[in-house]
C-alpha cells in the first residue's frame, strides 16, 4: 500500500502560503504515517503551524481504487478543509510520487503529492489548482503549491 515503507513518526518543516505571489511561511511539522485494515489503509497525520491561526493538524486516508493503480482517499485540515473531509481520488505520479486529487467547485481543485523517492526524507505538498476562467496574470490556471511539508523520521 501507498507509503507503507514510511510508517512511524516523522519531524521537519512546513511551509505555507494562500497566493501564488506570497511567500512560503516556514513552521515545524510533523507526520505520522501508520497502516490499518489489514494494511489496506495508509493513514497520514499530520501537524503544522499557520502564521496567524496558530496550531493546526489534518488527516489523509488512502487505500486501492477500483482500477489497478488507482487510489482513494478522505482528506481533512483543521484550517484548509473542514468541517467536511474532501473525497480524493488519483494514482501514481512522475518517479516515487502518489497524486491525491478533489474538486471543490467552479474547477477548483486541491492536488496531494507524496514524494515516497527518498526512505530517510517524505514530502507532502498541498496544491490549489486554479480553474483557467478564474486565471489572472498573477495567478495563472493550474496548480500553485499552498503547502509543502519536509520531514524526516523523529
Amino acid at each position: 500500500m501507498i507509503l507503507a515503507d514510511f510508517a512511524g513518526s516523522w519531524a521537519g518543516s512546513n511551509g505555507f502560503r494562500l497566493m501564488p505571489p506570497d511567500p512560503l511561511a516556514e513552521s515545524p511539522a510533523t507526520v505520522t504515517v501508520t497502516t490499518a485494515a489489514g494494511g489496506h489503509l495508509t493513514s497520514v497525520a499530520y501537524t503544522w503551524t499557520h502564521p496567524d491561526d496558530g496550531p493546526q493538524d489534518g488527516l489523509v486516508v488512502v487505500g486501492a481504487g477500483d482500477r489497478e493503480g488507482s487510489l482513494v482517499a478522505v482528506w481533512g485540515d483543521s484550517w484548509h478543509q473542514q468541517p467536511t473531509p474532501m473525497s480524493l481520488t488519483g494514482g501514481p505520479g512522475r518517479g516515487a510520487t502518489f497524486e491525491l486529487t478533489g474538486e471543490y467547485g467552479g474547477g477548483w481543485a486541491w492536488r496531494v503529492v507524496f514524494d515516497a523517492a527518498d526512505a530517510e526524507q517524505l514530502r507532502m505538498r498541498m496544491d490549489n489548482v486554479i480553474p483557467a476562467d478564474q486565471a489572472t496574470a498573477e495567478m495563472p490556471a493550474g496548480p500553485y503549491p499552498v503547502m509543502v511539508t519536509e520531514v524526516r523520521r523523529a
